[in-house]
């Protein structure tokens, strides 16, 4: 796994410069070409009428405006990436989720973090996170609400035996391999030693593969999962966490409490998560 292509997400709503400046200094660390992205959906909601006039001049202001701001947009993010062959521009009206996770097909790794406040939870003005780790078919890196360049030279890898969590490993791997240290973080749910063999064996993997790596088991008692790897994050000075997303059904993470559901909503470390 190699990093070619880089595509950052954007907001409509907000300033392109803190994050395309983060997704820049990682193009450049990787040698990749990178691709920024930015969409929103005009859809309102407006009460009925007679022949729907006042929905349909409504939905076509909309439109107006979204693709002034994504005139706007582009114009940024010229300025600050410069016109070279190695960056390239894509906007469009439409679902933001929908249509990220249609163009990541010509990507190796998709850029996005937290939406400003003031249009969190809008998907039609900023992703669904859940929805486009589920659909995008490439690992999202959700960038620290901070947005400072990533160094990436300790990592923290999230493990537990299951697809995701694996996937999550040999999509992270360009990082893995040039960081300083590996942490592969396990919990201890039930059996220790069955724990113990299964961290044991993907430092193994690991270190086959050029990474510096060793295992750190958790017997997690009644803390938060997500709050105990951050506290390992801490620890050891790391600024990436790797895990795999929703090895339980979507539907049950966000019923019951997940992971993935914390890890999403915690914008205090860069987190890569694949399915």
């Amino acid at each position: 796994m190699i990093f070619n292509t880089i595509m950052v997400q954007l907001d409509v709503d907000s300033p392109a410069s803190p994050r395309l400046k983060f997704a820049l200094d990682l193009a450049s660390r990787f040698e990749a070409d990178l691709i920024a992205f930015a969409a929103a959906d005009p859809q309102v909601f407006v009460p009925s009428d007679d022949g729907g006039v006042v929905a349909a001049e409504m939905m076509r202001q909309r439109a107006a405006e979204i693709e002034d701001r994504l005139k706007a947009l582009k114009e940024e993010f010229l300025g600050i990436a410069g016109d070279s062959e190695k960056v390239s521009w894509r906007g469009d009206v439409g679902n933001p989720t929908r249509l990220l996770a249609m163009h990541a097909r010509a990507a190796d790794l998709i850029v996005t973090g937290s939406p400003a406040p003031g249009i969190a939870g809008n998907h039609h003005r900023t992703v669904d996170a859940g929805t486009l780790i589920l659909s995008a078919g490439r690992p999202v890196l959700f960038a620290a609400d901070g947005l400072a360049a990533l160094d990436a030279k300790s990592v923290l890898v999230a493990w537990k035996d299951a697809r995701e969590a694996r996937r999550a490993i040999a999509d992270a791997m360009p990082f893995l391999r040039n960081a300083r240290e590996a942490v592969v973080a396990t919990i201890a749910e039930n059996d220790l030693k069955s724990a113990q063999g299964s961290a044991a064996d993907v430092v193994r993997f690991l270190m086959k593969h050029g990474v510096k790596a060793r295992a750190e088991v958790l017997e997690l008692g009644h803390a938060n999962a997500a709050q105990a790897l951050e506290d390992i994050a801490r620890e050891i000075g790391a600024d990436l966490l790797v895990a795999g997303a929703y090895g339980h059904s979507r539907l049950r993470e966000w019923a019951f409490g997940g992971v993935t559901r914390s890890l999403i909503g915690r914008g205090v470390i860069n987190r890569l998560l694949s399915n």
